[in-house]
């Protein structure tokens, strides 16, 4: 079956929706699998991490070989990846080590599917607005990440934390039939003669170096690696902060912590796209500052909010959300815009690369410190551990503005 141009995007975003619910599926069984393996909250926070570990080991060879092959191929590779590892922690994971090799192999298919799939499109559409393609695209991360957390729930109440794992695997594996049957592979060939990737090329490190130099650029790098930090280090645990507030309060909401969890993800969506828009007109990186002070805020209000009212929880968790993905758009829009010609690419993938990396280090940050302040349990913990991954937005606002990253003709 073949599509016009136009109508590669309805099936990409099907597909990174399907691919994406894996996304939420060990946040969502956090909880029951910390007190079956009896991990301790540092354990748990390097399981979540290690997802975003097998990320970043993936994604610098996933966006060179789409400048050279097909992206199709490296997207077909990454569904596979993801479906057995989600299938691996399904059926085959038993302890702390087994947990954190599996979580790697799905984060290592996240990689080969999210930007070669956005590849996938910019190879493909060559009439229109390609903006706006991508912009959909992108969009619908918190899209598939939200329905990952109520699909991942709805499993877990029904059959148990394995039963999470094996039928989310149906997710990537329905992606990779969806580009496999319905995307056409190019025409042509981008690289003629035998395939030849040299580490230069998956770590173009000269490059790198150059892109660090420019000050505008390398601001908005840093500031990602903050926003993705926080960002992933409380997607990683909220599920798990709901049942504390359970237990606090003596009642549960009248939604589940994991239908809560995924409903607050979806506030993010419109909140990345409007803040893009409020940043064109009082300047990005003054939005970066406003937001990433904001979200600090609501970030140590949420975790102090434990045992008052679930609406004034709930208030504080839409209010965290949103700014935490307020400047997300504003970041990369920023970093695409100031990046030189000549090595976008590599800004691009730098970008990404410590964009995760800031999400390899959050969740284990945080279980870290709830084990160094005293327990799950404790209300006190909670606050210091929210306190950990927001202050790095703070630092660096405050290092920024004293550097002058501001720029005021910036709009």
């Amino acid at each position: 079956m073949r599509f016009r141009s136009a109508g590669y995007t309805p099936l990409m975003l099907m597909a990174q929706t399907c691919a994406l619910l894996g996304f939420a599926c060990y946040a969502v069984v956090l909880t029951p699998l910390q007190d079956e393996w009896q991990l301790t909250n540092l354990q748990s926070g390097l399981i979540a991490s290690a997802f975003f570990f097998g990320y970043m080991l993936a994604v610098p060879l996933a966006t060179a070989l789409t400048d050279r092959v097909d992206a199709r191929k490296v997207y077909l590779v990454g569904g596979i990846s993801a479906t057995c590892g989600l299938l691996g922690m399904g059926l085959f994971a038993h302890n702390f080590m087994t947990a954190l090799f599996f979580m790697a192999i799905n984060g290592a298919g996240l990689a080969g599917t999210y930007m070669p799939g956005l590849k996938i499109l910019s190879d493909r559409i060559k009439a229109g607005e390609l903006t706006r393609h991508i912009a959909f695209y992108t969009a619908f991360f918190g899209i598939g990440t939200g329905f990952s957390y109520l699909c991942s729930g709805w499993i877990l109440q029904s059959f148990g934390w394995r039963y999470v794992f094996s039928i989310i695997a149906i997710g990537p594996f329905t992606a990779f039939l969806i580009v496999l049957l319905f995307i056409p592979a190019l025409q042509h060939e981008k690289w003629s003669g035998p395939l030849k990737i040299r580490l230069h090329d998956i770590f173009p490190v000269d490059k790198w170096r150059l892109v660090l130099q420019d000050k505008k650029a390398s601001g908005f790098i840093y500031g990602y690696t903050a926003h993705s930090l926080e960002l992933f280090a409380s997607r990683s645990w909220i599920v798990a902060f709901f049942g504390l507030c359970a237990v606090a309060s003596g009642e549960s909401f009248f939604l589940s912590a994991t239908a809560l969890a995924g409903l607050i993800n979806f506030f993010g969506v419109p909140s990345s796209i409007l803040g893009n828009e409020i940043a064109l007109r009082m300047g990005r990186q003054k939005w970066v500052f406003f937001v990433m002070i904001m979200s600090a805020v609501m970030g140590i209000a949420l975790a102090c909010s434990t045992g008052q009212s679930w609406w004034l929880i709930v208030a504080l968790a839409i209010g965290h959300a949103v700014f935490i993905m307020a400047d997300s758009a504003t970041l990369t829009a920023g970093l695409v815009i100031s990046a030189q010609e000549d090595i976008k690419g590599a800004a691009m993938g730098l970008h990404s690369l410590m964009g995760f990396g800031g999400g390899l280090l959050g969740p284990a940050i945080f279980g870290f410190v709830l084990d160094f302040t005293g327990s799950r349990a404790s209300q006190i913990s909670w606050i210091w551990a929210y306190a950990a991954i927001v202050i790095w937005g703070v630092l660096f606002v405050f290092y920024e503005r004293r550097s002058g990253w501001v720029n005021p003709q910036a709009r």
